[in-house]
């Protein structure tokens, strides 16, 4: 009999592998659209930062993510969505993904973008108080628009540019960050140092007419309007300004022009019921690499300013690895509660 109970026993026990397959606990998502070459020792893109100085030591392949993630030993997931439409389908599968629990998690979006002149300079760092989801649209070409209108892009059940429309069936279009957590990740980077040199510089003085774009690179809070047109020029940008203030209701104000983070907030809000996440604890750090209209009286065609990526890199870095370390370091507490500051 008793060697009958040890046998009954040893079935019932748990295998060694399936004890120790608990998810893996993570506290913070770092986001990037891209790289460059490798992760490591070459020239960098937007991951390559995080990868070598934080550090992120280990890497596991996730299925419908290209790039192997990548692990700290404190609880820091880095990932490379890939860029515009791709990165949907990358969240989507990390939060698929069994192996995580990402319950707690906190979402961070760090990359480069355009920047309105009239919100901020080359090289600067914009927090987003709210992001726009820019591409669920109805297009006219410009020329073939009504004579009223100041351009042919109008939402979706609307009849004419300025009216919010629908969107309950493709996307949640408009959503806040927590103004709390915002406020907090801002004053905790608020007078960074960021990059800056003679090229930047240079480029900044073709914005004579707009008193933010001659300013050098800081940190700052502003509205980012995502879409996977990448789109450029006076025109277009006029209308991000409007887009945003009609969505947000007259409280955005359109900074920064960038491609993944409406696919990041409606993948997450559309998966939020389940508790797998928590959409309020999403930060998007945008960094300038470019302007989002050429400077005042160049020509149309999209120009890139020397120098501009790289400052945006190394800007998304030292902006975003203090909020990420906080965080960390602060987790006994901000595990359940967000971090908050006062308005």
């Amino acid at each position: 009999m008793a060697r009958l109970l040890v046998l009954i026993a040893l079935l019932l026990a748990p295998l060694p592998a399936l004890a120790d397959a608990r998810p893996i606990p993570i506290k913070v998502v770092v986001l990037t659209a891209f790289e460059v070459g490798a992760d490591t020792g070459d020239r960098p893109g937007e991951f390559q930062a995080w990868v070598e100085r934080y550090p992120l030591t280990e890497t596991m392949t996730v299925p419908g993510i290209v790039r192997p993630v990548r692990l700290s030993k404190d609880g820091v997931l880095g990932v490379v969505m890939g860029e515009w439409g791709r990165a949907r389908g990358s969240i989507a599968s990390l939060v698929a993904d069994p192996r995580f629990d990402l319950t707690k998690a906190y979402w961070i979006m760090a990359g480069i973008a355009g920047v309105d002149p009239r919100a901020g300079s080359i090289g600067s760092a914009a927090w987003a108080d709210w992001v726009v989801d820019g591409d669920p649209l109805f297009e006219l070409d410009d020329r073939e628009a009504p004579a009223d209108w100041p351009w042919g892009l109008y939402a979706f059940g609307a009849d004419a540019p300025g009216k919010k429309g629908r969107a309950d069936d493709f996307s949640g279009m408009v959503w806040r960050l927590d103004p709390g957590l915002v406020r907090w990740a801002y004053g905790l980077t608020k007078d960074i140092s960021l990059p800056d040199n003679p090229q930047l510089a240079a480029d900044r003085a073709k914005f004579s007419t707009e008193a933010a774009a001659q300013t050098p690179p800081r940190v700052f809070v502003g509205t980012s309007l995502a879409s996977v047109r990448f789109w450029h020029g006076y025109r277009r940008t006029e209308w991000a300004r409007a887009w945003v203030k009609t969505w947000t209701d007259d409280q955005g104000t359109f900074a920064m022009s960038a491609g993944e983070e409406q696919a990041i907030l409606d993948t997450l809000t559309v998966n939020a019921p389940g508790g797998r996440v928590d959409p309020r604890r999403v930060l998007v750090l945008r960094t300038a690499s470019n302007y989002t209209r050429e400077g005042d009286g160049e020509p149309q065609p999209v120009r890139f300013a020397p120098g501009g990526a790289e400052a945006g890199f190394e800007a998304a870095w030292r902006v975003g690895s203090p909020v990420v370390r906080a965080l960390v370091a602060g987790w006994p507490q901000y595990a359940d509660h967000l971090p908050q500051a006062a308005p």
